[in-house]
């Protein structure tokens, strides 16, 4: 057989890997990845192919353990590539003590292969070494500055993300060839050394991020000219960030997240306009948002949150048309909210826990943009809830609890067809629950929509041509992952408040009424929210019975109507509800017998029904009683009586009521005129009946 080259990848083959490859003994170029191939690899398969300059195995289904030593006499050999996306690929690296390997390697990527202990020794005979991937694997010991100066004229990326390596990145020889550094999560701690950019001056992509480094951060970062990735997010860097240590027009990304850094904001972004993505948040940075932030017109994300931020949200960030990701969330801004109507393209919008006050502008959001997330929670926003939030029509969370926020919950909200999580709670809202809440369907988002499992990755692609001369379509392509899962929601479930992000948020989907001033009875409607994973609507004025179509609430985790008034029994079909975790009616009216312990409620105890009186059966230890009583006839003659008892003086009646209602009149036009924020309220109120009026109209013709 004298095939040279045989590329298969990307493609649907399944099986084991057929053993006849044995036979091709001039191949020189093996490519089979990304497929679907099984099982082991044959330990016969590979020795007769001593020809090989390039194997690629990698991303199959590959399973159990495979030794390096098939390599042992392959001297022609220049690329090996087996990482694995699984768990279930082994590759043994382990060779006799004292032997020194016939080929010399310009690329190897081991990645989740299941490599413990030191880096494999074979790797300090590599001298050509230009691109090395040992990323996820649990490797120990020191970084392997040896890996750097044995290659300093030729490597250019190293990747060792998620391994155990632990110690300090030590002093060595200037590397004038590495672009691309990824040594994150970790174990690395001590200082950066002060000499760092002058080691590897050309450096592009430097992720040392969920690691362990101190102490301040060296200035010779200024060097590092051609920076265009920076992370040094989850270590316990501190101090200020010198005026002067980023000053790279090529910086494209800087992530110095969930660190002890101080300062303000301006000694960071005063040297890089160009900059895309800028992550300070969970730092300890003080002072005010700088307004030259409105000349930073590539911004795509800003992430500012949990800092000591204050003064007033700059306007001048409405000048961002590219922004998609804003959070200032838990910090101390204050003022009123601005227009953000320029921002068109923005998906999240994180402003809760501040101090921003007043009405929620009508100009606040353009209705036409694409936002998926608009979190105002914990502070003092008063007011309506304006119609401009209806017309988002991509939002999934909706959250403005903790707040001071009143009149009816509007109809119009009715409109966010794709909305997943909403929490009005907390506020001061009132009448009863709108009906048409029942048709929002309270989704979970799609699997091909994904639009909170979102992360960030940057590649590296190099024609083939770099490792395997003579081959110009063939494409090696690295990437690394710099920032994870954006955004994070708290909402309560279960009795608990938790926190949410990333993919997860995808499976949520609940609807929070709590601690208001809603009245009336529960809207039978919202039985049709079949999807919804938790409803709480307790500590409201609500009464009436337990709508009996809450039985169908199908997919439900977390059901609570404790503190209402509400009456009756409750419905014997909840306990169909093979989901339900946590059922809490505490603090109401209700009677009869308690639902029979099986499935989901026999994990309830008697705290789920406290304070209610009349409610009975074994888990109350109160028995049920089922007798009859013998109805009562009263006597002829106080029937009689009984009967009388609307004969009134008809003269009376209407002079009373006629007098009462002036004086009611008189009362509330006097209220209206002395107190000029009641006056402004009731007309409020009135715009806001006109348009219930005019979109309740406008849906019935369409209808």
């Amino acid at each position: 057989m004298h095939l040279q080259e045989l590329d298969l990848s990307f493609n649907f083959f399944h099986g084991i890997l057929p053993s006849c490859l044995n036979n091709f003994t001039s191949l020189r170029f093996l490519d089979l990845s990304h497929n679907l191939f099984s099982g082991n690899v044959s330990s016969s398969l590979l020795p007769n192919l001593k020809s090989l300059e390039y194997i690629d195995l990698g991303y199959n289904h590959l399973e159990g353990s495979f030794s390096f030593n098939s390599f042992a006499n392959h001297s022609k050999l220049q690329a090996v590539i087996l990482g694995s996306e699984t768990n279930n690929f082994e590759v043994e690296t382990k060779y006799p003590v004292g032997w020194v390997p016939l080929f010399q390697l310009n690329a190897l990527e081991l990645s989740n292969c299941k490599l413990t202990g030191d880096l494999p020794s074979f790797l300090r005979y590599q001298l050509r070494l230009r691109r090395v991937d040992l990323s996820h694997n649990n490797l120990t010991g020191s970084f392997p500055n040896w890996l750097l100066e044995n290659n300093t004229m030729l490597l250019e990326s190293l990747f060792l993300r998620n391994n155990s390596l632990k110690g300090q990145l030590l002093p060595l020889k200037p590397n004038f060839r590495i672009q691309t550094l990824d040594a994150s999560h970790n174990q690395l701690d001590g200082e950066l050394q002060e000499s760092v950019g002058h080691m590897i001056p050309n450096i592009m992509i430097l992720n040392l991020s969920k690691n362990s480094f101190e102490g301040i951060l060296p200035s010779s970062i200024a060097k590092m000219s051609f920076l265009w990735i920076l992370d040094l997010s989850n270590n316990n860097f501190l101090g200020e960030v010198p005026k002067h240590d980023f000053n790279s027009t090529n910086l494209d990304c800087l992530y110095l997240d969930n660190n002890q850094f101080t300062g303000t904001l301006s000694n960071v972004i005063l040297r890089i306009p160009e900059l895309r993505v800028l992550d300070v948040s969970n730092n300890y940075m003080s002072s005010e948002i700088p307004s030259f932030i409105g000349n930073m017109t590539y911004l795509e994300e800003l992430m500012l949150g949990n800092n000591s931020f204050n003064g007033k949200l700059p306007p001048e960030i409405s000048q961002l048309q590219w922004l998609e990701f804003l959070d200032v969330s838990q910090n101390a801004l204050s003022g009123h909210l601005p227009s953000l109507e320029n921002l068109r393209g923005l998906k999240h919008l994180h402003l809760g826990r501040n101090i921003f006050t007043g009405l929620i502008p009508r100009d606040f959001l353009n209705s036409s943009s694409e936002l998926l997330a608009l979190d105002l929670r914990d502070n003092r926003l008063f007011g309506n809830v304006p119609n401009s939030i209806s017309r988002l029509s991509e939002l999934r969370i909706l959250l403005l609890r903790g707040n001071f926020l009143s009149g009816f919950i509007p109809n119009h909200l009715y409109h966010l067809t794709h909305i997943s999580l909403m929490d009005l709670s907390n506020n001061s809202f009132s009448r009863p629950i709108p009906k048409c809440f029942g048709f929002i369907q309270f989704r979970e988002i799609k699997k091909d929509e994904n639009v909170f499992g979102e992360s960030t990755y940057f590649g590296s692609g190099w024609s083939f041509r770099d490792i395997y001369a003579g081959h110009m379509v063939k494409y090696w392509e690295y990437e690394t992952e710099v920032h994870e899962e954006k955004g994070e929601v708290e909402f309560v479930t279960k009795n608990r408040q938790d926190s949410y992000r990333g993919e997860i948020l995808n499976f949520m989907s609940g609807l929070d009424l709590s601690c208001n001033n809603l009245t009336g009875e529960i809207p039978i409607e919202l039985g049709m929210l079949s999807s919804i994973h938790a409803l709480n609507l307790s500590h409201n004025q609500l009464m009436g019975s337990i709508p009996m179509s809450f039985s169908n609430l199908s997919q439900i985790e977390s059901l609570d109507l404790s503190y209402n008034a509400l009456n009756g029994e409750i419905p014997p079909g909840l306990v169909e509800l093979n989901f339900l975790a946590m059922f809490n009616v505490t603090h109401n009216n209700l009677s009869g017998r308690v639902p029979d312990m099986k499935v989901q409620f026999g994990t309830f105890d008697e705290s789920s029904y406290e304070d209610n009186p009349f409610l009975c059966g074994p888990l109350l230890k109160k028995k049920c009683n089922t007798s009859i009583e013998p109805s009562y006839s009263p006597p002829e003659s106080s029937r009689e009586t009984e009967t009388k008892w609307y004969d009134i003086d008809h003269v009376v009646f209407f002079a009373s009521f006629i007098t009462s209602y002036i004086m009611i009149l008189l009362g509330f036009a006097t209220i209206l005129y002395i107190k000029p924020y009641w006056r402004q309220r009731w007309l409020y109120l009135i715009e806001e009946c006109i348009y219930s009026c005019y979109y309740f109209a406008l849906d019935t013709r369409s209808k």
